[in-house]
Order: C-alpha cells, then structure tokens, then sequence
C-alpha cells in the first residue's frame, strides 16, 4: 500500500493531521485539506490543498490539482467535521444545517467527486471518520450523534453500490481524543432563563474535560492504517478507550430503557 496517493480531508489540525504525518512515514503520498491555506502558511508537515466539503466547486478544484500533480487518488480519508452542542429545542437551524452539511452532505460530495477517479482505477480506499457518538442520541450532543450517524448508514449504503468497482468503504468511529475540535465546536448559548440550564452546563463541562484527558489521536492514525493494510476491511471499526468502546457492546445487549438510564446517571440528568 505505499506509495499511494492519499486525501485526508480536515488534514491541517487534530485527527486528520495525526493520520496524515503517520501516512506520510509509512511511505504514502500525503494531501491534506484546509479551508484557508492563507491561515496555514506555515504548515509543512505534508502539501496542503484548499477544500471546504460545504462547497462543491472548491471539492472539483482540490481534485483537478491533486490529479494534474500525481495522475491518481488511491485513498480518502473523509475526516472534515465539525463539532456541536446544546439542547435541540434551542439550538439554531443555521448550526443545525451547518453541521450537517460539514459532518454529512460535504463528506458525501467528497465521496461522489472521487468515485469517478477511483472507478475508472477500478481500484480505491475510503475510510469515512465518523464517532462513537454516533453510535448513540446524546444528550446535549443530538445533532453532532445525528450527524455522524447518518454517515455510518449512509457509508453502508455507498459501500454496497461500489464494491463491485473494486472500491472499498468502511467507516471509523473514534471515541475522544485530545484535539482542537473544542476551539472550533459550535455551542448552543447557554440561556439564563432555560430549563436546560444547569444540565446542559454540567454536561458541557464533562465534554470538555472528557477531551482534556483524552488520549493521543496517534491511536487514530494506527488504525486508519490497518484498515488500509487489510485485503478484506470490513464496515465498521471503532478506536477509543476501553469504556467507550464496551458503551457500544451495552446498547446493543441490554434493554433501551436500561441503556437511556446508564446514559441518564453518567450525565447527571
């Protein structure tokens, strides 16, 4: 698998830029996206092209450039997302939509711009990065869960349509990792009058710490490598603690009423 050229959408900072420099090192083609390449100038750790998922003219341009430098596009690596939380009744549509045009549309026309490239190869690689969070309807988290949610049925979906292609699609879910995804996440205000108040500034709390003592996104990038070294990847994978992990082995054994009240005692709800 080395040698071959790479995408990695959201490749400037966090998750995209861990797998991306671990790509580079194991002998892979690295390009990596960013909205602003003005505001990365000083980024040299792989070439940078400028992408937003939300805009599909800057999708066709990002391609052009990389086809017309190495002549192919061997694996996606769909990363580009954006964070968001606060109650659903009181989170504003704008941000709503926002974030399901970076987490799920802008992810989907990524994929659509390259299956061309990768059919006419009759061979390709993507891994979309989704979230354990998508696995779940978390509170204060719902639209960020629905997001990426979308996106694990919607690869399953694409994965079914392309195999024949000799193109491979499988998702990752990772669970948290220490990344900047706080600095840019969108926070529903927190409003004095509202009955969501005190849980919804309890919950925020536990996010953010729950990041700060995250683990290494390092551990993302290692298992974005061995779903690339696997002759047969499967759907669906998932990287994080231990905990977050067996959250998912629990829905899916116990009850939902006894699985919604787990979640509601962790949050304090």
């Amino acid at each position: 698998m080395s040698n071959k050229v790479v995408l990695v959408t959201g490749g400037s900072s966090g998750i995209g830029r861990a797998i991306g420099n671990f790509l580079k090192d194991k002998g892979f083609t690295v390009y990596g996206t960013t909205r602003d390449l003005q505001k990365n100038q000083g980024f040299t750790d792989f070439e940078l092209l400028e992408l937003d998922v939300r805009e599909t003219e800057t999708i066709r341009a990002a391609l052009q450039l990389l086809l017309k430098k190495e002549g192919t596009l061997d694996i996606l690596i769909n990363n580009a997302g954006i964070g968001i939380t606060g109650p659903i009744e009181e989170t504003p549509n704008e941000a709503i939509q926002n974030a399901f045009e970076t987490n799920f549309i802008g992810p989907l026309n990524v994929m659509k711009a390259c299956l061309p490239i990768m059919r006419s190869q009759q061979q390709g690689r993507i891994v979309n990065i989704t979230s354990i969070a998508g696995k779940m309807g978390l509170p204060y988290r719902g639209i960020y869960s629905a997001s990426k949610g979308a996106l694990d049925l919607a690869t399953e979906a694409i994965r079914l349509e392309t195999k024949k292609f000799g193109i491979h699609i499988s998702t990752l879910a990772p669970g948290d990792f220490a990344t900047n995804i706080a600095a840019g996440r969108f926070h529903a205000p927190i409003i004095k009058e509202s009955p969501y108040k005190v849980p919804y500034e309890k919950t925020l709390k536990m996010i953010n710490d729950d990041v700060d003592k995250a683990g290494d996104p390092i551990e993302v990038a290692k298992k974005v490598y061995k779903i690339l070294q696997s002759g047969a990847p499967k759907v669906h994978y998932k990287v994080g603690s231990f905990m977050q992990k067996f959250s998912l082995v629990l829905k899916k054994i116990l009850p939902g009423k006894v699985y919604e009240n787990l979640l509601r005692n962790h949050y304090k709800l």
